[in-house]
């Protein structure tokens, strides 16, 4: 953890367990990426946890929310100093406001009682690994964003903004009204013109995209994991055209946009999630999951250029595409069936394609069906395309 509160929420989570070895295996989880969808409300935390088996456990972390009063209490303590406000704003929690709260008997920060793990495993452990791996990606958060911390104690950033903004404007009305006049400004001074120095060169770009916001679910919302998605891909896009001033994606058609996004999703086994993707993608695009599915493997073999070799037959000049039959004939493979620039064995179930890029395409289909599916990655060498 980066953040003193993130490192203070870490052991608080740590001082109410006993079992070292689960939370040892629930950092393990976090590190390696198995929580995903997680979702921030008032008073609880849930998220997914992928374990050992196929479909993932549903993992929750409840915290006491702040009654009314103990909200009055803090927020006269962030709204007492100017510096606990632009602390906030920069995602920042700082210590004395913390200690400032304490001392008015608000705990931000879990205290014994305070939190309550539950997890739908069979494992009675309080918190179990998967709940542990759930502590630990909300240290992350909270590393990144303070606000998910008040969120969980019962009130949202916009809130809590604006009644700190009506309350700062309140203190800055009575300090101007105790204050002593000022001197007044002649007009002739006032209307002189100025000249303005030029701003500022932009910053430089970090060496990486940003990462998305937590997007809480609703009920009728998108996906959580898939606006995610969407939304790393855009910083990504962004940060691309920030460094070298050309945007990746912008010659694609919608289509070809839709297989490049899925093609970007990890699948280690297609999860709820993912197949809510796809079916999304394929319908916005009037094609089905299945379609999807095969130009997705056709991206994933040769990007762009594969995708064509998988949708559009041509007809390649003369030259290497001709001599392709005489080199896989050399090589003991069997009899090839040309049609345009592909080359297949009848009734068999290998093809291979020959794409634009000048590289060979290899397929593959059950016996006697006309169902091909790209299959390893393409090569210049058509027995070699096979062979990989």
């Amino acid at each position: 953890m980066s953040s003193w509160w993130g490192n203070a929420w870490v052991a608080a989570v740590e001082a109410l367990s006993l079992d070292e070895g689960r939370l040892e295996r629930g950092r393990k989880y976090a590190d390696g990426g198995h929580v995903a969808a997680v979702n921030v409300a008032p008073g609880r935390i849930l998220a997914y946890v992928q374990g050992s088996r196929p479909r993932p456990y549903r993992a929750e972390l409840r915290l006491r929310t702040l009654t009314d009063p103990d909200w009055e209490q803090f927020l006269d303590a962030a709204a007492a100093q100017p510096g606990h406000i632009a602390a906030l704003l920069d995602k920042d929690m700082p210590h004395s406001l913390v200690d400032a709260a304490a001392e008015a008997g608000v705990a931000l920060l879990p205290a014994p009682g305070d939190l309550t793990p539950s997890c739908s495993c069979p494992d009675g452990g309080r918190p179990c690994k998967h709940a542990a791996a759930l502590c630990y990606e909300t240290a992350r958060l909270l590393d990144s964003d303070p606000f998910v911390l008040l969120l969980m104690r019962g009130r949202g950033e916009r809130e809590l903004l604006d009644e700190l903004a009506r309350r700062n404007a309140a203190h800055a009305a009575r300090d101007r009204r105790a204050a002593p006049p000022t001197p007044g400004v002649p007009a002739r001074e006032a209307l002189a013109p100025r000249f303005l120095p030029p701003l500022p060169a932009p910053l430089p770009p970090g060496p990486y995209p940003g990462q998305p916001p937590a997007y809480p679910g609703a009920r009728g919302a998108p996906d959580p994991l898939t606006l995610d998605h969407l939304a790393t891909d855009a910083a990504a896009r962004a940060h691309t055209l920030l460094t070298t001033g050309t945007d990746p994606v912008a010659g694609l058609t919608p289509w070809q946009d839709a297989v490049r996004l899925a093609a970007a999703r990890p699948t280690a086994g297609l999860t709820a999630t993912t197949r809510t993707l796809y079916r999304d993608l394929a319908g916005a695009t009037g094609r089905s999951p299945t379609d999807l599915a095969r130009a997705v493997a056709a991206w994933r073999q040769g990007g762009a250029d594969g995708l064509s070799v998988l949708e559009t037959p041509w007809d390649p000049p003369a030259g290497p595409f001709d001599r392709a039959r005489p080199a896989l004939a050399a090589a003991g493979l069997p009899r090839f069936q040309p049609w345009r620039n592909r080359l297949t064995i009848p009734g068999g179930a290998l093809q291979l394609r020959f794409g634009h890029d000048g590289r060979w395409y290899a397929y593959e289909s059950d016996p006697g069906r006309d169902d091909w599916w790209p299959r390893d990655s393409p090569h210049r060498d058509p027995v070699a395309a096979l062979r990989r």
